[in-house]
């Protein structure tokens, strides 16, 4: 019996034995395996998925600089690993980073709640706001806007519509015996009088029942007399609404006035997000050079984008002699928080931010910012 019980009890250590060596080759076989941001992969170097997005990312005959690009060659120092980049689409960049074809995003990739259910994000590193870009319009401009506002000749159609009603009404009552009111001697300036009677009451009203001496006429006038008030004010607000400001310069007011310009944005961005949102018709293009391009042409009322990048992209447009007259306005709406991307539930990303912080807390970042934006 002594004897059985010590040959269970060998059989047991040799159990014990035999599971703790699996674990101790499962352990060694974590640790080699290699890890994007902890160890360099023998077979490959860091697949970096970048989007051009001046002033962030900056494709330079190949080159790639700018400012995301300047911290992650510093993450990627701060981590000892080796990188290749490769230039995505805003689409394509998204998916190859949840696809697992790529191991970390690059550009000026706004945090948003759709992008988080399929990537992670690292710590912010830039805030942004939204903004709105116009193409500014000189004095002849508004001229010509207002000789070619279709709104105007409508208005002014219904303005001469009741002025010939109500004078030819007049004239065919008072002609023959107001010689005060209708002097001319020949039928032609009497229709004339009759118009600028009828017009008179349309804009003005300055002439009172009196001076008709018909009971018709007098009758008319005191019942216009009466609705004056209302037609003034209607026709002041139909010339009003053909000389909005939207009509006659492209400055808008706010956010709130896109509503009332044709608007461009970009493709899958944010700025689209928020038309969308605000159910504000806008069209789409694939690139920032064609938006642009499209509002320096007068195709576009407004353009709206992230603030930082429409200002880099005009400010050195402008350096070329480019988009002279095209204007950031001094709105900001829609905070946008600039991160890096990285495959969902990423077990790295802890390391990453904690070398993107010892980054953006160092000296060169601030020269960097002032390099491309500015003070």
């Amino acid at each position: 019996e002594q004897c059985f019980e010590r040959n269970e009890m060998l059989h047991l250590v040799f159990k014990l034995r035999f599971l703790l060596n699996v674990l101790l080759v499962l352990a060694l076989l974590l640790l080699l395996v290699p890890s994007p941001f902890c160890a360099q992969s023998a077979e490959r170097p860091i697949r970096v998925a970048a989007r051009i997005c001046p002033p962030f990312v900056i494709n330079d005959a190949g080159e790639f600089s700018g400012l995301s690009i300047f911290l992650w060659d510093n993450i990627a120092s701060e981590l000892g690993l080796e990188y290749s980049i490769e230039e995505y689409g805003l689409y394509e960049m998204l998916e190859s980073i949840a696809q697992g074809k790529a191991d970390v995003g690059v550009s000026c990739l706004s945090k948003t709640h759709e992008r988080e259910k399929i990537i992670d994000f690292s710590h912010s590193f830039y805030e942004t706001h939204l903004a709105i870009a116009v193409k500014q319009h000189g004095f002849m401009h508004a001229i010509k806007a207002i000789f070619f506002n279709k709104k105007l000749y409508g208005v002014v159609g219904i303005i001469v519509g009741l002025a010939v009603l109500i004078g030819g009404i007049l004239f065919l009552l008072e002609h023959k015996i107001n010689p005060k009111l209708y002097s001319m001697k020949n039928r032609g300036g009497k229709l004339v009088e009759g118009f600028i009677t009828g017009l008179l009451f349309v804009t003005s009203w300055p002439i009172r029942y009196y001076e008709f001496r018909t009971l018709g006429g007098r009758t008319l006038s005191a019942v216009l007399a009466v609705g004056s008030t209302l037609m003034i004010a209607s026709v002041t607000a139909l010339l009003a609404s053909a000389f909005t400001l939207d009509q006659i310069r492209s400055e808008l007011t706010g956010p709130q006035a896109l509503a009332k310009v044709k608007v461009g944005a970009l493709e899958a961005s944010t700025s689209l997000e928020y038309l969308q949102e605000q159910g504000i018709n806008s069209r789409t293009f694939s690139d920032r050079q064609k938006l642009l391009a499209a509002l320096d042409a007068g195709s576009l009322g407004a353009v709206v984008a992230d603030g930082a990048v429409l200002k880099y992209l005009i400010k050195n447009a402008q350096a070329e002699g480019r988009y002279e007259s095209l204007s950031v306005l001094p709105f900001e709406f829609e905070k946008q928080s600039y991160a890096f991307a990285l495959p969902d539930h990423s077990p790295h990303v802890e390391k990453f931010n904690q070398a993107l912080l010892a980054v953006l807390e160092g000296p060169l970042w601030r020269k960097e910012l002032i390099k491309y934006l500015g003070k």
